[in-house]
């Protein structure tokens, strides 16, 4: 199936390099890769359950987005152990490390994702504890 994107030049410029870089086959290849990377990544945090222990890295422009940030994380608050926060300009770098139930994390993350401002949201899930009350890792 075919389809177009927008993109941002630099963005594309940037992603050309990469997967030449690799040696892959061709644009239309890395994308699919990146695809199936953004949907898997999905899917482990929705298939998350019970409690987990997670970082939740992202990027976003200060000033757009500041004072609803302060609002998602005072409703989050009994989920965020901690933060860090750096300044690059008029960019942010946050890494929030939580702990609560796998819903009210997934909650977050989606409410960060819903930002303009919000360049980029990681997940990594450092434990989940399964309805069975053992632990596995992701």
């Amino acid at each position: 199936m075919r389809t177009s994107l927008n993109v941002p030049e630099e963005m594309l410029a940037e992603f050309d390099r990469t997967w030449q870089a690799e040696g892959l086959d061709s644009r239309s290849r890395a994308l699919r890769e990146a695809i199936q990377e953004y949907v898997e990544s999905h899917h482990q945090l929705e298939q998350a359950r019970g409690t987990v222990a997670a970082t939740v890295v992202f990027d976003y422009v200060h000033e757009a987005i500041i004072e609803d940030l302060h609002e998602i994380q005072h409703e989050f608050q009994s989920e965020i152990d901690t933060t860090c926060h750096v300044h690059h300009g008029e960019w942010c770098l946050e890494a929030v490390f939580c702990h609560g139930s796998a819903e009210r994390i997934r909650s977050f993350v989606y409410h960060l994702k819903d930002f303009d401002a919000v360049g980029r949201v990681s997940v990594t899930l450092l434990r989940a504890d399964s309805a069975a009350g053992h632990e596995s890792g992701y």
